[in-house]
């Protein structure tokens, strides 16, 4: 029985959901048997482009465009939109032949878009061109065409944009992907392109920006493990740093440490020393490590704190987990 009030149509709302969301994954998966040499015809010209990607497109197609300009920008390909109804309008000063242009155009026959094609030809522009027909006017004038085709859209009118702006826009990130591959493009070099950001700030901080550098629980070897406890407690870290008479790290004592050396000796604890219980090669980092790697560090050995040394192994710092933490948005 077909639902005939709002409300029984609400009830089946997540059915809907779950019939788009299906959808458009078909639509996505069915891309990769529509990959072929043009994609990397497409990649190739991309690459080598001496100038700037200039991606356009008209209506959902712009904004389809404007987020893959985004993307591409942001991984290391300079790239900016234009709408072509600006490109009339003085907007055409900023191209030149070395620029690449990625116009989009679900029926590849849109007229706005179309009569901004000859004005490319004219400046000898390559067009990289995205559509869903190969037979279309976009993908005849077009240097390379990318075809971007859904066998209907999640609309339930098989209308509204859906299916196929989302198969645009994983085809616009499986372009930026594959040319991240071919630049080498690593997470240092995304960093420089979002500074601001949490990740940008795990991979461009470094140790010595965070690290906690006053009061630091210093305990030589030959202290009893009674007085190392008040230095660990009163370090408030967790820990103690052995050094030696030149102040070299030598070993590292923990209160998982201490507590395990109780349990063990019991009433014999309070004989022992800091040398009998310290870990010797503690994990040491320079204070130019980025904080990416000392989260890294802390993750793979499941320890909370890392110590920062100069050059001759003397103690300048400590990084404990929450400074790191403190990094996330």
């Amino acid at each position: 029985m077909n639902p005939s009030t709002p409300e029984e149509r609400i009830a089946l709302s997540t059915e809907y959901a779950r019939r788009c969301l299906n959808d458009e994954a078909k639509a996505i998966q069915d891309l990769t048997l529509q990959l072929d040499e043009n994609f990397q015809r497409a990649v190739s010209l991309m690459y080598h482009c001496r100038g700037k990607i200039i991606v356009t497109g008209v209506g959902k197609s712009g904004n389809i465009g404007a987020k893959i300009a985004g993307t591409l920008a942001s991984t290391g390909t300079p790239a900016f939109f234009i709408n072509p109804l600006d490109a009339y309008h003085g907007d055409l000063g900023v191209m030149t032949s070395d620029d690449v242009v990625l116009a989009i155009s679900n029926s590849g026959q849109t007229d706005e878009l179309l009569r901004f094609v000859p004005i490319l030809l004219h400046m000898n522009v390559p067009i990289v061109g995205m559509s869903r027909n190969p037979d279309s006017l976009l993908a005849k004038y077009s240097t390379v065409h990318i075809k971007v085709w859904v066998d209907h859209e999640a609309c339930p009118l098989n209308l509204a944009p859906t299916s196929s702006t989302t198969a645009a826009l994983a085809m616009g990130d499986a372009l930026a992907v594959a040319l991240m591959q071919v630049r080498d493009f690593r997470p240092r070099d995304f960093a420089q392109f979002h500074p601001g950001g949490e990740l940008g700030k795990r991979l461009l901080t470094t140790a010595e920006d965070v690290m906690r550098t006053d009061d630091l629980p210093l305990i030589p070897e030959q202290m009893h493990l009674g007085d190392a406890i008040i230095h660990v407690s009163k370090g408030k870290l967790g820990l103690g740093v052995s050094v030696d008479s030149n102040g070299h790290v030598i070993g590292i004592i923990t209160d998982g440490d201490i507590r395990r050396a109780m349990e063990r000796w019991q009433a014999e604890f309070f004989n022992h020393t800091v040398a009998d219980i310290m870990t010797r090669d503690p994990k040491i980092v320079q204070p130019n490590a980025k904080i990416s790697e000392i989260q890294r560090i802390m993750h793979h050995y499941k320890i909370h704190s890392v110590l920062v040394c100069n050059g001759d192994m003397q103690l300048v710092g400590i990084v404990d987990s929450y400074a790191t933490t403190l990094l996330n948005p």
